[in-house]
């Protein structure tokens, strides 16, 4: 079975496990050379023009690997030398203009960019145009498109640009950190920063200390990821691996939910606080709505705490599809709950470095949290959560009334009409991603069946309620 959508995840993979390979061996820094002519061997070149700008490139993926710029605080970063070939973009007239005579696309320019050559074809001057559209909205030939490069087509929030090179820039002020960027990029220029190496350390100090408890947490997204193995076969993997537990962060999102529906009885409309990117769009786009975010922790950040409220010296490794998860760990408000956080890319590529077979593991079990935890990974987990609260509360569900906002764009339109007063409803559900964090950039694969195998996941919890759930809370290893 395929482990990867893209050659692009292919090759950060080989990174991440040669990067992860000599740092558990203690001979990164000393082998660290030779790792870009591992990846891209002497002889033709694989995706560029040549072998040593191929070499180039990998270079600066180990550094991403290492942990990015330091000087740069966001996760998302731009490797300027992978960034190419894509055009610079904007709207085009095509060979689908018949040079009619109604000149719709002139009539509709206010600002005179649309001309007409020998041929009587439609031409656009880039000095006037302001790319408002209006050209491609008349022409009867669809003839004129945008062409935008990936990036910032699968950026909603406009926060892709580019810098005087030409080369894609991400724009801090704006950027909430989705990774929308990430999945998208044919070249892999957009990517990510990790922090395997912290991880590595985690684990290299329990191995010398093997009274120091390494916590995984892991989002319930897992369950549509490594389709090769079973779950219980993963949860070996991560043993193995030197973890010293391996818990459910749907266990912190039933926490949340239960709370999350008290406060919401309390204070009549709120938003959620599960999606660190959507929280972060609040902040940057409609401040004045802060207010109605949730005073909740996110899941990750509610479960390690009660991990650490049990066992305070513990380390707590968050193992998930997102890329905002890697910006919220980092925030003085979440108190150091969380030691370290990867994605499930990351985690195949410790599996890699290990030489460890899930498929020839054990299994062991998973079982922490109740259905409506699990389905926290998709949208709409949380409205179904939430409702299931209000009513083990002995609360009337008609008080719920939810909106649903599936990816940024509908976050958007709810975030507006709660603006304007114009909210048909109490409580909004906001997930970055669409379709929710099983559609993360930091995921191993995003197939059409992740919702049907998260849900799955949730009824293999066997019908326990969400408070009991928390009443029956374990971090034990068994």
């Amino acid at each position: 079975m395929r482990k990867f959508d893209t050659q692009v995840q292919q090759l950060t993979y080989k990174v991440l496990k040669e990067v992860a390979k000599e740092s558990f061996n203690g001979t990164l820094l000393r082998n660290i050379t030779d790792i870009p002519k591992k990846i891209v061997p002497t002889g033709e070149p694989t995706f560029r023009c040549c072998v040593y700008k191929e070499r180039a490139i990998v270079s600066e993926r180990i550094k991403m690997a290492m942990g990015g710029d330091s000087q740069n605080p966001n996760v998302i970063e731009v490797i300027s030398i992978a960034c190419d070939e894509c055009p610079q973009g904007g709207y085009e007239v095509t060979n689908a203009c018949r040079g009619c005579i109604a000149h719709h696309c002139e009539d509709s320019c206010k600002r005179g960019a649309i001309t007409f050559d020998e041929n009587k074809k439609a031409r656009i001057d880039k000095s006037k145009c302001v790319e408002c559209g209006m050209c491609a909205k008349v022409c009867p030939y669809s003839a004129i498109h945008n062409f935008k490069r990936p990036c910032e087509s699968a950026c909603k929030i406009n926060a892709i640009g580019m810098d005087e090179n030409k080369a894609a820039k991400v724009n801090n002020e704006k950027c909430i950190s989705c990774g929308a960027c990430v999945n998208t990029c044919p070249f892999g220029s957009v990517t990510q920063k990790s922090f395997i190496l912290n991880v590595i350390d985690l684990l290299k100090q329990r191995q010398r200390n093997p009274e120091l408890k390494v916590y995984a947490v892991v989002a319930p997204a897992i369950a549509s990821q490594f389709g090769w193995a079973s779950l219980g076969q993963v949860v070996a993997g991560i043993k193995q691996l030197g973890f010293y537990n391996v818990i459910e962060a749907a266990l912190g999102a039933d926490m949340v939910a239960y709370t999350e529906a008290q406060e919401l009885l309390e204070k009549g409309l709120l938003t959620s606080s599960c999606c660190p990117a959507f929280v972060d769009y609040i902040h940057k786009y409609y401040p004045e709505l802060n207010g109605y975010i949730s005073h909740n922790n996110s899941p990750m950040v509610e479960i390690a705490k009660y991990i650490k409220s049990k066992d305070p010296e513990a380390k707590v490794v968050f193992i998930g599809p997102c890329t905002a998860k890697k910006m919220e760990f980092q925030k003085e408000s979440t108190g150091g709950a969380v030691d370290c956080v990867m994605t499930f890319e990351e985690l195949q590529a410790l599996f890699g470095a290990k030489d460890i077979d899930l498929t020839t593991l054990e299994a062991e079990s998973l079982d922490n949290a109740s259905e409506y935890g699990r389905i926290f990974a998709r949208s709409g987990g949380l409205v179904e959560a939430v409702r299931e609260s209000v009513m083990e509360l002995e609360e009337d569900p008609e008080k719920f009334k939810p909106v649903i906002g599936n990816g940024i764009e509908e976050c958007k339109m709810a975030l507006l009409r709660l603006s304007k007063n114009l909210l048909n409803g109490n409580f909004i559900e906001g997930m970055a991603c669409q379709g929710g964090c099983i559609s993360g950039a930091g995921c191993l694969t995003h197939n059409a069946k992740s919702k049907m195998q998260v849900d799955n996941f949730g009824k293999e919890a066997g019908g326990k309620t969400i408070k009991s759930s928390i009443d029956n809370a374990d971090i034990k290893a068994k």
